[in-house]
């Protein structure tokens, strides 16, 4: 794996953690009493985003650490993942 493989696994795993912490632990302003103007009432009341991106950043690093690990180990493989050939539904690539 290059280094720019290896930032762009990153930068896919980091947003992708992202993406799943938003959604943990959010108090709705429903929920928090306090509604502003303009707003709908599922939007967080205090969405703590710091936080999220520091958290986000260490777990998205540890992901990426056993990621690149069996990428790099070679664990598995593109001929352990190509079912088609596996399972007799493509070419062996004799022609």
């Amino acid at each position: 794996m290059g280094v720019v493989t290896g930032i762009v696994l990153y930068a896919i795993i980091w947003f992708m953690t992202l993406l799943v912490s938003l959604q943990v632990r959010v108090t709705s302003q429903d929920d928090a009493g306090e509604r502003v103007a303009g707003t709908h009432g599922s939007a967080p009341a205090d969405a703590q985003l710091r936080k999220r991106v520091i958290w986000t950043t260490i777990i998205a690093a540890g992901i990426w650490c056993v990621v690149a690990g069996i990428i790099l180990l070679d664990l598995v493989t593109l001929d352990d993942i190509d079912l088609f050939t596996r399972f007799g539904m493509g070419s062996t690539g004799l022609r």
